[in-house]
This record gives structure tokens, sequence and C-alpha cells, in this order.
């Protein structure tokens, strides 16, 4: 399958109308997530993904997510790939990522 993005420090590709595949390497993804997670690339056990949902109102899913103990790991910030993005550690230590599409 050809990637639908291939720039240094990310790659993806369109698994189907609605879904895409982003894949990064453990230097991007520590860019992103901080102090606030063990650098994936130091040991097992680590999050090595996360889960990247696009939605309709960034400040209430923001909100929510703070109200159901979610673990802040980055704040809604505008990303050089044209999001608005906030992420998350869910209750188990899973990254989860709220995403609103700046060019839409």
């Amino acid at each position: 399958m050809e990637p639908i993005l291939n720039v240094p420090g990310m790659s993806e590709f369109q698994l189907n109308e609605t879904t895409k595949l982003g894949l990064m390497p453990n230097l991007g993804i520590q860019k992103i997530l901080h102090d606030k997670v063990p650098n994936p690339a130091s040991g097992n056990g680590i999050p090595r993904c996360e889960l990247y949902l696009f939605v309709e109102n960034l400040e209430e899913a923001f909100e929510n997510a703070m109200n159901c103990g979610a673990k802040l790991i980055s704040p809604m910030e505008e990303r050089s790939w044209g999001d608005r993005v906030c992420y998350f550690a869910d209750l188990d230590g899973h990254i989860i990522a709220f995403a609103k599409s700046l060019n839409s």
C-alpha cells in the first residue's frame, strides 16, 4: 500500500474511508509526549501507539477527558501538521489524542 503522507517523522496510510494508520519513530513520539510518559525507546511495556480521534467539539472532548480522570499529557495546541490536538493517557496508560482539523 502506498502512503498518503510520507514525510520525515511520519507516514500515513488510508485504511478505509474513515480510518488512517499513522507511523512515527520513537523520537517523534517523544517530542510530542515530552516527559509525561517514559521514552518509548527505553523499555518494554511503554505505550507505543495512540488512538487519534477527530472530534467535532475539541473543547468538549478535552473537558470530558479531564472530568473522567484522564491524565493530561499535552494541552490543546495547533500542531505543525494542520490539526489542533490535545493528548491524554487513559486510566490504563494508553495515549489518546483528540483532534480538530484546522483546514476544515
